[in-house]
């Protein structure tokens, strides 16, 4: 299960945490990426692997006067 965080604003840019469990493959947090992007307007900021295999994944997209889905639920 992938826990989300709330969103952040600062300036013209919005940005939003998640949190992958050790047991998420590669591939399959590159596709859950991959949706967040697509259909949700996110784009990859940071990325951090922890020992464990915990990965902590910011996320970010420009702010828009239309609103856009806020992260997809997983």
């Amino acid at each position: 299960m992938t826990a989300v965080g709330e969103a952040v604003v600062e300036g013209d840019w919005e940005y939003r945490r998640l949190h992958l469990p050790p047991g998420v493959s590669r591939r399959a947090a590159a596709i859950q990426l991959s949706i967040h992007a697509e259909f949700a307007g996110w784009e990859l900021r940071t990325v951090r692997l922890y020992a464990d295999g915990t990965r902590r994944v910011w996320l970010r997209r420009k702010r828009t006067k239309e609103s856009l889905p806020g992260a997809l639920p997983t």
